[in-house]
Parts: structure tokens; C-alpha cells; sequence
């Protein structure tokens, strides 16, 4: 569905008015900013505040890079059903007589891209991606299964004007795996009432709402569908710029069996995994705050200071 006019309105002003306090940088591409250390503050606040909460859990700290291996990207599926996001890493490893060739296209002005050969790397479209291969080369999980913590880097190709849908942003996953489907199951369920009370402690009062991917495509169509009838995602979401397509701040995933058969992750058992994630966007916490209590942190309501900065 395309953003309305008036939409796209609210969202360019929302966006003009972070640029003019400082808080994003323009790049000059729809959806890549530089953040000031104002913003970043916030982010890193925030990222505390998800880990205070957190902490009785004992989750894995994880941390990959933004890029993965490409054969992992591939097995993932991830272009079967989501390609228009997908962004890949490509360089030069020509001979010196390409090299020339490529410098006078790029002195013409004409697509010099040709020159380049895909690397074995694609950027990170989730922060989970990586664990799902990592999982299977380690040993069989235990009937208690894994609790892990990822924070990454992801890129989504989809230039937008609303600040909100970022080509770059971070994404702080925590990832339940266990050869019990009600286990896992539980476990989502209970971060949805926990995501929602982190985020009424900072004056985002949000609702939850059934969702669906981005899938392409006619047969993405119908993933959709089934992903919803299923209730396997769900999201935080908040009127930022539309009360009428209000933006997601938080995801809540059951992937039932899928990166459990797709990778072949078993338990000591034998038994297939079931997996389950809950994903912050964190930018997009961020600029909710700023929506709500306005461009200056000094004067947000001294419960959300509080929250965010304890010590203070």
C-alpha cells in the first residue's frame, strides 16, 4: 500500500524538524543519516534501560558484524521471500587496464558498478541471522535450550522519506531456542507484556497488533496471510506520524520449526528446534521520544528521565 499524500507530508516535516535541531544528519540518500551524540545518547539510554530489564534472564551476549556470510544469506531463503530489501557487498578485483576503464566511467558520469564482482559478504538484514548457522555447527541444544542477546546492525533497501524506515539502523534481538514449541511459544508471549512496559516507562504508551513481513511477491502474499491467521508476529507499534498506519517499534516472532529445519538445529533428542524473537528497532524508540516529549531531552518528563537516565 503507498503512503497518502498527506502521510508522506507528516513524515518529510517529522523528518525536516530532527535535521534542523541536529539530531539526524543528511546524507543525501532517502533513508541514510548520520545520528549527533544527542541521538545516540538516547539510543545508548535505551539500549541500558532493554538490558536492565533483562538482566534476571542470563541471555548469551552475542555480537556479530553487519555483514554475513553470503552461502548463510542464501540457505536463509531471505530472497525467496524479501529480495526488493536485500543489499549485497561488491568490490574490485579487476587488472589494472579495468581499473583505467572503470575510472573513466566514473569521470563520465556513466554506471561503473559492471566493474565490481559480488564478495562473500551481504549486509545483515535482521541481528538473529547469524545465529541460525552458528546454531547448527555447535552441539546439540539440551531439553532448557539457549537464550542469546544480538545487537547489529541490519540494512533494508527501502529509501523512504519518513525517518522512521532507515536503510541503515541497529536492532537488538533477544532469541529463544528450544525443542519445546510451548517453551518457546510462553516466551514470546511473555515479552509482549515486558516490551510493552519498557516502553510505557518512557511515555510510549503503545499497542500490540498481529503483523506480517514484507513478503513479495504472490506467494509472499500468502506467507503473510498464514503468518497472521497463526498469530506468529506481532508488533509494538506507535502513532509517530498516522494514527491510521502507526510504526512498529518492537517485533515479536515465533518462527515455529523454520530455522530449526532449514538449518537442521536439533536437540540432544533429535528433535527439530522451535525459535522465537523479540526486536527492538532502536532508532525507532528514539525517534519516538523525540516525537513525543519533544526535541530537547532536558525537558522530557522527569519519570522518563528517570528511566532512561537513572544516575542523572
Amino acid at each position: 500500500m503507498a503512503d497518502s499524500p498527506a502521510l508522506v507530508a507528516a513524515q518529510e516535516q517529522f523528518r525536516d524538524e530532527l535535521i534542523a535541531h541536529g539530531l539526524l544528519i543528511p546524507s543525501g540518500v532517502p533513508g541514510l543519516y548520520g545520528r549527533s551524540h544527542i541521538f545516540e545518547d538516547v539510543i545508548e539510554r535505551f539500549d541500558d534501560l532493554i538490558t536492565a530489564s533483562a538482566k534476571d534472564d542470563k541471555a548469551e551476549r552475542i555480537r556479530f558484524p553487519p555483514v554475513i556470510n553470503r552461502a548463510h544469506f542464501e540457505h536463509s531463503q531471505y530472497l525467496k521471500s524479501m529480495p526488493q530489501l536485500a543489499g549485497a557487498v561488491h568490490s574490485f578485483a579487476g587488472t589494472p587496464a579495468e581499473h583505467e576503464k572503470l575510472l573513466q566511467l566514473v569521470h563520465e558520469g556513466q554506471d561503473w558498478t559492471g566493474c565490481l564482482k559480488m564478495t562473500d559478504v551481504v549486509l545483515t538484514p535482521a541481528a538473529c541471522y547469524p545465529l541460525y548457522p552458528m546454531l547448527a555447527e555447535q552441539a546439540a541444544l539440551g531439553p532448557e535450550g539457549r537464550l542469546m542477546d544480538v545487537y547489529s546492525y541490519c540494512f533494508r533497501h527501502e529509501p523512504s522519506p519518513d525517518p522512521a524506515r532507515m536503510q541503515i539502523f541497529r536492532m537488538r534481538e533477544f532469541v529463544r531456542v528450544a525443542p519445546d514449541p510451548g517453551q518457546v511459544r510462553v516466551w514470546r508471549d511473555l515479552w509482549l507484556e515486558r516490551g510493552l512496559g519498557i516502553l510505557a516507562a518512557i511515555g510510549l504508551d503503545c499497542s500490540t497488533a498481529p503483523a506480517n513481513d514484507q513478503f513479495f511477491g504472490r506467494g509472499g502474499r500468502m506467507l503473510a496471510v498464514n503468518q497472521r491467521d497463526q498469530q506468529l508476529k506481532f508488533e509494538a507499534v506507535y502513532p509517530m506520524t498516522s494514527t491510521e498506519r502507526p510504526t512498529a517499534l518492537l517485533s515479536f516472532n515465533y518462527h515455529q520449526d523454520h530455522f530449526g529445519t532449514l538449518y537442521g538445529i536439533k536437540s540432544r533428542e533429535g528433535a527439530v528446534v522451535h525459535t522465537a524473537c523479540v526486536g527492538f528497532g532502536m532508532e525507532r524508540v528514539a525517534l519516538a521520544l523525540f516525537k513525543t516529549h519533544g526535541f530537547h531531552t532536558n525537558a522530557w518528563p522527569t519519570s522518563v528521565r528517570q528511566s532512561l537516565w537513572p544516575s542523572a
